[in-house]
């Protein structure tokens, strides 16, 4: 079972919109919402999931709306908050900002969509390229006996359209892959994870098929090339484009692509990765007047590679005041509001180490200790390198007129969650 009825609040929760699919649940329910959500904050105790008798509320907050399913049945609730996300996304597509004024603006259009979105609870047509063939930001004018709803909403391949043509058939495919890492006091690492996906765009004529081999340690084993550089991918999760059936049976990743951009997989490893920026930090205290913190960061990925963009933010004692920095590389920042030293460094080689000093004034009184200290935390982008060493071995693009099409393939890695506590 699904959703009864979705509604969308404004930050007040008064309702702005909403659609009943069902009609086994009172509309006026949903003025128990907003009590009760400022209820579970007061309490400390918030949940996604709010009840009240026999209704429940699956909620989820976006900028300034909150969207809310009702639901008086047992229903499957990760299908339910999946398709809120999509309504989101669907929604950003049409209005390029999601927000309360783009709701009141466009009444017609988000009630089109609703009606198209789901139908009787159950999530239908949620692909916004679709969606935009038939439901337009025009005005349409009524054109009788002509059928406005496209051949692709009832095709096997609901996803792509037929008929589409490029001067030039090209795809690009990214390998995106995002470190999640926890590091204790003593230097020891307590949470260490690659969240990976593979990311397409596709600028192809016609329904071409494409095969995309990777260095799947499986796929390895069966083929009986061995383990040698193949990866093992944990938590896959495809676009519904992709032929489950053929992946299950050899591995093979083959597929009808959509046009333009789409997630072709995830995947997680939960692999111990090495730390790609180490970070050492000391702090020294004089006389309760003034503090210095001193932080090292050393590259610790491959001498040919280079970290962009990265940014160190360290923590410092809220009352901290007239800041001084001197730095090896980069420059800093104080922040404030936020209690931060922000570090930034533009291009940071592997295998290089850099230095921080930060010199602050504390006013004679203090309560640091009584704070606790936050992590310091880590963003950076390297390119061309992924951790987990995935490959793209090959992408095979048959299309029944034989032309031939280009993929090009980039790899990037990034910081997810990347922490590192401090003493």
């Amino acid at each position: 079972m699904s959703a009864s009825a979705v509604f969308i609040l404004d930050l007040k929760g008064k309702p702005l919109i909403s659609r009943n699919y069902k009609g086994d649940v009172n509309m006026s329910e949903i003025d128990h919402f907003m009590p009760l959500l400022m209820q579970k904050e007061e309490e400390c105790a918030l949940t996604p999931l709010l009840s009240r008798g026999k209704v429940h509320f699956l909620w989820i907050k976006h900028s300034n709306l909150y969207l809310v399913a009702l639901t008086a049945k047992n229903a499957n609730a990760s299908l339910v908050y999946s398709f809120l996300y999509k309504v989101v996304e669907v929604f950003s597509e049409y209005f390029k900002e999601l927000e309360e004024e783009s709701i009141r603006d466009n009444f017609v259009i988000v009630y089109e969509l609703l009606d198209e979105l789901m139908d009787f609870g159950f999530p239908q047509t949620t692909d916004s390229k679709i969606l935009q063939e038939y439901i337009t930001q025009q005005g349409n004018k009524l054109e009788t006996g002509k059928s406005r709803v496209p051949s692709t909403v009832t095709n096997a391949v609901s996803w792509r359209s037929e008929g589409i043509k490029y001067k030039k058939n090209e795809v690009f495919i990214d390998v995106i892959e995002s470190v999640n890492l926890l590091v204790n006091v003593n230097g020891s690492v307590l949470l260490s994870e690659v969240v990976g996906s593979v990311k397409l765009k596709v600028f192809l004529s016609g329904m071409p098929e494409l095969r995309l081999g990777l260095n799947d340690r499986v796929l390895f084993e069966l083929t009986g090339r061995g383990k040698n550089k193949s990866v093992e991918l944990e938590d896959v999760k495809f676009h519904q484009c992709v032929r489950l059936s053929r992946f299950d049976n050899d591995r093979t990743i083959s597929f009808i692509p959509p046009d333009g951009d789409f997630e072709l997989m995830s995947y997680r490893l939960n692999t111990q990765v090495k730390p790609l920026i180490w970070i050492e930090s000391v702090i020294e205290k004089f006389s309760h007047s003034r503090v210095e913190i001193m932080v090292k960061a050393k590259g610790q990925f491959k001498k040919q590679s280079v970290a962009n963009g990265v940014e160190i933010a360290v923590p410092v004692p809220s009352d901290a005041d007239s800041p001084k920095f001197k730095t090896s590389i980069g420059s800093a920042k104080y922040l404030p509001e936020k209690n931060v030293v922000i570090w930034s460094i533009k291009s940071f080689p592997g295998g290089k180490e850099y230095l921080m000093r930060a010199h602050f004034g504390l006013p004679s009184v203090e309560n640091e200790e009584l704070e606790g200290r936050p992590p310091i935390s880590v963003r950076f982008e390297i390119p061309y390198f992924t951790v987990s060493g995935i490959q793209v071995r090959y992408m095979k693009i048959i299309e029944k007129s034989g032309y031939q099409a280009l993929p090009w393939v980039r790899y990037i890695t990034q910081s997810g969650d990347y922490q590192l506590r401090t003493h």
